[in-house]
């Protein structure tokens, strides 16, 4: 799976009478949503048919019997929550969300997994359904030889998750670093990227991130996370544009209209206190 690698097992719920296998899950709250599905919380809820509600939600990944897709939507936080906690130590949890929890189980995954339940028939989509708008509803990943939003998104996120190795090689760089195509987000090769303190994309970025400062964006459209005992890794996102970054250090940004090119924005005072006061606003995780 590309957001998220944890993988729960084949543990079993009921929802709708129906068995299902779970796989892994995630959450979907303001400080921690599957950027696949938007540039903030209520982009990503709408995506699903869903309400942004403040507490958020938790979603199930997991096959029926027929080895269909299936991703179940529970109000239930605090429970998806502990077992993707525990599944990060190693610990093996089941999750079985109380069927009076259940919102909703929509067909197919908006993300890759790369397992399956054992013992059912190989992951395959069931038939959509009606999303309520005259149209028919049914999730699925973005394609990776494309690129757009998602795929920008998704390369924000995996840098996030590499920043140590991007970090080491920028100022060594000599030209700008890519996300492979058809890996959108799987920054392999050479992580570095070119100093570019003139690209318009650049100041154009930075000027939206500022602005967010006296006008507060939607939730999630600023997210922070713990790095080191000393900073913080923020996300932030916009209308075509990612930004990620460590407070008191340096940030990557990438642009709908620069497909998979990784620009570099040098550690500076100016930078590192709009890191900080973007901080100071981000939705963090409980």
């Amino acid at each position: 799976m590309q957001e998220e690698d944890t993988v729960a097992g084949a543990d079993e719920m009921v929802a709708a009478d129906d068995a299902l296998y779970v796989l892994t899950a995630l959450l979907l709250t303001p400080a921690s949503f599957p950027t696949v599905l938007g540039d903030d919380y209520p982009a990503a809820c709408h995506a699903l048919g869903l309400e942004p509600y403040a507490q958020g939600y938790g979603l199930v990944f997991g096959q029926d019997g027929e080895g269909a897709r299936w991703t179940v939507v529970t109000e239930d936080v605090t429970l998806v929550a502990g077992a993707i906690a525990a599944w990060d130590c190693g610990i093996r949890q089941e999750l079985s969300p109380d069927d009076r929890t259940v919102v909703c189980a929509l067909p197919g995954w908006p993300l890759e997994l790369v397992v399956a339940a054992p013992g059912v028939p190989a992951p395959h989509d069931p038939d959509p359904v009606e999303d309520g708008q005259g149209g028919a509803l049914l999730l699925t990943p973005p394609d990776e030889s494309a690129w757009g939003p998602a795929q920008r998104r998704l390369g924000a996120d995996q840098i996030a998750t590499e920043w140590v190795a991007w970090r080491e090689q920028a100022d060594s760089a000599v030209s700008p670093a890519a996300l492979p195509s058809g890996e959108t987000g799987a920054a392999s090769g050479d992580p570095g990227a070119a100093h570019t303190p003139g690209h318009p994309g650049i100041r154009e970025v930075m000027e939206e991130a500022r602005s967010y400062l006296d006008n507060p964006p939607p939730p999630g459209r600023v997210r922070s996370s713990f790095a080191t005992a000393d900073a913080r890794v923020l996300r932030v996102d916009g209308p075509g544009w990612s930004l990620v970054a460590r407070t008191g250090d340096m940030a990557f940004v990438l642009l709908d209209e620069e497909p998979r090119e990784v620009l570099q924005v040098r550690q500076g005072p100016r930078l590192s206190a709009l890191l900080s006061a973007l901080d100071e606003l981000a939705a963090r995780p409980a």
